[in-house]
């Protein structure tokens, strides 16, 4: 069966800004081409890179470290709470209202699923639009309903899963102290199906670390078979 690998994550690059306030990352050598030609020989050469970089980068995960200092860092995530998920896509397009709440959700099978909401909000990437503090994102309400509903992994599109306009981060502290990674900035969800793909989101296994890059992408089958398509719900409507 023929299967289709669809990227939604940002490339970084050096000098990116993911969040304003936050250092870009710097890439340079660490050993250039033209240096390791003095190393080896025979038209040998090699590249080593070196980067600086801040965890907050790109398209990234948030473990339960990142919120909770004995919760479950990087190293410690099970690769099946990262990897090979199957997928589900919420679209929330075109709303009035920024904060997404239950009833999107409603009548949805979310147990050990990668939910994933589709705001759009990543047409504004890199633009002073995108961290200008109207970007969608949930309601603690939402995150508590996809808590209790035992979702395996949730990630958007947009510049934070949390309201940014104060300091308080419910949608992080009830879903990372329900184990359940966050990971924001994706890019891309109109390529993804609403369902029937499996969704992967690794990061590398550091010790100590709550959140850090990650290649992230789907796998839609050709002959997929979709669950349910998900309506785009207009803001405004009762619950949300």
């Amino acid at each position: 069966m023929k299967s289709t690998l669809i990227d939604v994550c940002h490339t970084i690059h050096d000098g990116m800004i993911t969040y304003r306030g936050l250092p870009a990352p710097v890439i340079s050598d660490y050993l250039s081409r033209e240096e390791s030609r003095q190393r080896y020989e025979g038209g040998a050469e090699f590249h080593i890179g070196k980067l600086e970089m801040v965890a907050n980068t790109g398209t990234y995960i948030d473990s339960p470290f990142h919120r909770y200092a004995n919760g479950k860092d990087l190293s410690e995530l099970e690769l099946n709470s990262v990897a090979n998920l199957e997928g589900l896509v919420i679209r929330c397009l075109d709303k009035k209202e920024r904060l997404i709440g239950p009833s999107t959700l409603a009548g949805l099978e979310l147990r050990g699923k990668a939910v994933l909401f589709h705001t759009g909000w990543d047409k504004n990437w890199r633009t002073d639009n995108y961290w200008n503090g109207s970007h969608p994102c949930l309601n603690s309400a939402a995150a508590k309903h996809l808590a209790d509903s035992g979702a395996a992994l949730v990630g958007i599109d947009s510049y934070n899963i949390d309201d940014t306009v104060d300091g308080h981060r419910p949608v992080h502290s009830i879903l990372l102290g329900e184990g359940i990674p966050i990971v924001e900035h994706l890019c891309g969800l109109n390529e993804l199906p609403d369902s029937g793909f499996r969704f992967f989101a690794v990061p590398v296994k550091i010790k100590s670390f709550g959140t850090f890059p990650v290649r992230a992408f789907g796998i839609v089958s050709s002959r997929r078979e979709v669950v349910r398509e998900t309506e785009s719900i207009p803001y405004g409507q009762p619950g949300n």
